[in-house]
């Protein structure tokens, strides 16, 4: 998780790298506003507010992405990537 709390986030226009009206991440130094949420994590968002008190085991949330990624094969590389950063995060970084 430590990837994720390297960054701020704030309202995104174009020059920020985002499409007007969206909020982007930035680093800590140019955050002035962490009330807004990357476009992307609307999901991640949700997910947090509707099952966020609820433990799963971690072979179940591989069963919902293996799921997932039947019904949507175009997504295979990412939720592979995501499975195995989430597999190594306690890795000593070299």
């Amino acid at each position: 998780m430590a990837g994720f709390a390297a960054y701020g986030l704030v309202s995104g226009g174009s020059c920020a790298g985002g499409r007007p009206g969206e909020a982007v991440r930035v680093p800590p130094a140019q955050s002035g506003n962490l009330a807004s949420v990357y476009f992307t994590d609307r999901g991640i968002e949700e997910l947090a507010a509707r099952r966020g008190e609820e433990e799963v085991s971690l072979e179940w949330l591989a069963d919902q992405l293996r799921t997932f990624v039947d019904l949507n094969p175009e997504f295979e590389t990412p939720i592979e990537r995501l499975a195995t950063w989430l597999a190594r995060l306690d890795d000593d970084e070299e």
